[in-house]
């Protein structure tokens, strides 16, 4: 297998949190970043910064997942892009942007039933097939799904609904794109000590000291515990792994 010296990968929502520690990790692997936002752009700005600061060239592009019809001229800015970074190919994908809703299954609306699908499956499904023309042979896509998906917390029944739909999509994806040696797997955080969800894990100490305690490495996760196993999947040595859900979550709920 093939692997250009600077890889390019492209991930979505990467103005913060998650996304923007997977952009550094990567960064630091020597990757060349392409990062999306929706409205952040002050962030998205911060984030390239650090990543340039790393040696690694690094560009910011606006999208909003939850808007298939913008796809297609997302695609023609992003073939602008690549050429400002000398190329025509992404090496890698990772389908990061997200949010959140809490209610109870009984509570929960078509309403936000319906901005979950758009934002965690359709955003992903219709985001990933508009990209195939640029994605390169053997390229990477990582989809990140949630801890949610494997353990039940009552409250995110519609989130998690969606998490788990895309580690089905990501099987079907891995197996439809071998035939180009793309490789497809899915990250699942555990609970995370960030801003999503108004970040309750981080600021609710209470909750913190639970998530500790049901977590076999003693502690809620960090951002950069994800970015780390984001940049280990999408690594040369690991291409041998497709199709598959790794969980990160320090061993929640075992």
């Amino acid at each position: 297998m093939t692997i250009p010296s600077h890889p390019i990968t492209l991930i979505t929502g990467g103005s913060r949190g998650l996304g923007a520690q997977m952009a550094l990790s990567l960064a630091r692997d020597g990757h060349d970043i392409v990062l999306t936002y929706r409205e952040a752009a002050g962030a998205a700005q911060a984030v390239l910064a650090q990543i340039q600061a790393l040696g690694r060239r690094a560009l910011a592009l606006p999208l909003d997942v939850a808007d298939a019809s913008g796809f297609p001229a997302f695609v023609e800015q992003l073939r602008g892009a690549l050429a400002r970074l000398s190329a025509t190919h992404l090496n890698g994908l990772i389908n990061n942007a997200g949010a959140g809703t809490h209610a109870s299954f009984a509570e929960t609306t078509p309403t936000q039933f319906d901005a979950m699908v758009a934002i965690h499956l359709k955003g992903p499904f219709f985001l990933t097939q508009a990209l195939l023309p640029l994605l390169a042979d053997e390229a990477r896509v990582l989809n990140i799904s949630s801890g949610l998906a494997r353990f039940s917390i009552p409250g995110y029944a519609a989130y998690a609904s969606m998490k788990g739909a895309v580690e089905v999509l990501s099987r079907y994806q891995a197996k439809e794109l071998a035939a180009r040696g793309i490789r497809v797997n899915t990250l699942a955080p555990g609970a995370i000590a960030t801003d999503f969800g108004g970040g309750a894990v981080r600021d609710n100490a209470e909750l913190n000291r639970f998530v500790a305690s049901v977590t076999a490495l003693g502690r809620a996760g960090e951002a950069e515990d994800i970015g780390g196993a984001a940049a280990a999947l999408m690594r040369p040595g690991a291409g041998w792994i497709t199709g598959q859900r790794v969980e990160a979550s320090g061993g929640m709920f075992l």
